[in-house]
């Protein structure tokens, strides 16, 4: 699909905005519908979209704030940058959106943010917010070493995955044996574990994906979130069996079980299909939306239409 803001005449865009934010911020709809809202505005973009998902940084749905934050990151708006500061300051909020918050300044990447970044890299008291604190510092550090600049803009490598990535691949050079090992290997930097595991990634094939499955038992609960969600944009099936065992497993840390839950939608093969619909009454509220988010977007998908496209469509007529 081509850009939206070009497919949307102006006179309606206003309503449209209007419409996903109403339904972004409304606690009385399904949470799978407003994360359909909440994906339409990352695509928009623009200064209506990013005020309304810093609205949803906010809200009581701890899994909805932390994909607000995630957006604002992937959408790399330097205008969010001071909501975001607000948001990772705030130990008021739930460990798993401040994380989001300092990915997403990571993922805006300018050196501005840095002193930010140092502050909660010591005095906050989650260790998943201070290892993301890490590793976003490491991305502005390499980034601004290693990117070129056109029109005074950065310019760094994307991914082949389109997103923006919390730390740059391991040089593709490396044999996937080697990758394994730094990724499986526990007194490495998270930085470079993080690197060896997109690098595997972008590597693909059986025995990459079995490396990155092998790495779901690490100590760190942030790097086995990470994998969880990089075996999801993977989708690779291989995976099913270790991501059911993680979502099944009450003991482990929520941040990892959502993304597992999220993993298995993208799998959704017979068997994870099933494990959602399960734990979808999971007590852990990250856990339970992950799973209604994951079968909502599967059911669009299997229909042919798109999960947050079809608020395009004609959204005001859903209302």
């Amino acid at each position: 699909m081509g850009s939206l803001k070009a497919t949307i005449p102006t006179d309606s865009r206003s309503n449209l905005e209007q419409f996903l934010f109403d339904r972004l911020l409304d606690q009385s709809q399904p949470i799978h519908e407003r994360f359909r809202a909440l994906f339409s505005l990352r695509n928009l973009k623009g200064p209506g979209p990013r005020n309304a998902l810093i609205h949803a940084t906010r809200d009581s749905s701890n899994l909805l704030a932390h994909e607000a934050a995630f957006a604002l990151g992937q959408m790399q708006d330097a205008e969010a940058i001071p909501a975001l500061e607000a948001v990772l300051n705030d130990l008021s909020l739930h460990p798993i959106v401040r994380h989001e918050a300092a990915e997403a300044l990571g993922a805006i990447g300018l050196e501005s943010i840095v002193p930010l970044l140092k502050n909660s890299l010591t005095g906050d008291p989650a260790q998943e917010v201070r290892e993301t604190c890490e590793l976003a510092l490491k991305r502005i550090e390499e980034m601004n070493a290693t990117t070129s600049t056109v029109d005074g803009s950065s310019v760094a490598e994307k991914s082949p995955f389109l997103s923006v990535d919390p730390a740059a691949p391991a040089s593709l050079s490396s044999s996937v044996d080697e990758l394994r090992g730094f990724l499986l290997d526990e007194k490495r930097g998270m930085y470079e574990r993080y690197g060896a595991l997109f690098a595997l990634r972008n590597h693909g094939g059986d025995g990459a994906v079995s490396a990155i499955v092998d790495s779901l038992a690490a100590n760190s609960a942030l790097l086995k979130h990470e994998v969880a969600y990089v075996l999801g944009q993977l989708q690779n099936k291989a995976a099913s069996a270790a991501l059911c065992r993680i979502l099944r497993n009450a003991n482990e840390h929520p941040m990892v079980r959502h993304e597992a839950a999220e993993a298995l939608g993208s799998i959704a093969d017979e068997k994870s299909v099933a494990l959602l619909e399960e734990f979808s009454k999971d007590p852990e509220p990250l856990v339970a939306q992950s799973c209604e988010v994951a079968l909502s977007m599967l059911e669009f998908e299997r229909s042919g239409k798109s999960f947050e496209y079809l608020f395009m469509q004609d959204p005001l007529a859903q209302a």
